[in-house]
């Protein structure tokens, strides 16, 4: 393998901002029964890479049902053209935001990255996201996850699909 051009791969898909894409399908609603009256955690599986999902999620503002489907996109900006962003939201800004297209987003923090050392786990990672106290957990092949860093900001967007 060509290490400038792996590194140059890497750097374009990093440029365009998005970390992970797939469609998911909710498969269990808080097992370990309701914790907070406005939020829900999900179990979920994505169709494509066969990743695992935990989301916690404001079913106050965003209610989801068992056997749901949802695009979920995972990115380092909102912006199409994927050039990094302040953080800061404002309605008001200029320019069509990948927002636009999502029912649901949140912002948040990766506070964790872990390799799965159990047995027929090789080659598997989970990342951990707090999007200001509602967490994801998402976990599946390393090659999916491989743009997340510690620290790292990250938008969720999430949109319901008719089947």
């Amino acid at each position: 393998p060509h290490v400038l051009t792996d590194n140059l791969t890497k750097k374009n898909l990093f440029m365009a901002g998005i970390l992970f894409e797939d469609i998911f399908d909710v498969k269990d609603i808080d097992p370990d029964g309701k914790k907070f009256e406005r939020v829900s955690r999900l179990f979920c599986e994505s169709e494509s890479f066969k990743m695992d999902l935990i989301l916690d999620v404001n079913t106050q503002l965003y209610p989801v049902n068992l056997g749901d489907k949802f695009r979920l996109l995972l990115t380092t900006s909102l912006k199409e053209d994927g050039m990094p962003d302040d953080g800061d939201f404002l309605s008001t800004d200029q320019g069509p935001s990948l927002a636009d297209a999502f029912e649901y987003v949140m912002y948040g923090k990766v506070y964790r990255i872990e390799g799965n050392d159990g047995p027929g786990d090789s080659g598997r990672l989970s990342t951990y996201v707090s999007y200001g106290g509602l967490l994801m957990k998402l976990q599946g092949d390393a090659n999916n996850l491989q743009g997340f860093e510690m620290d790292m900001n990250v938008y969720l967007m999430m949109k319901k699909l008719a089947f």
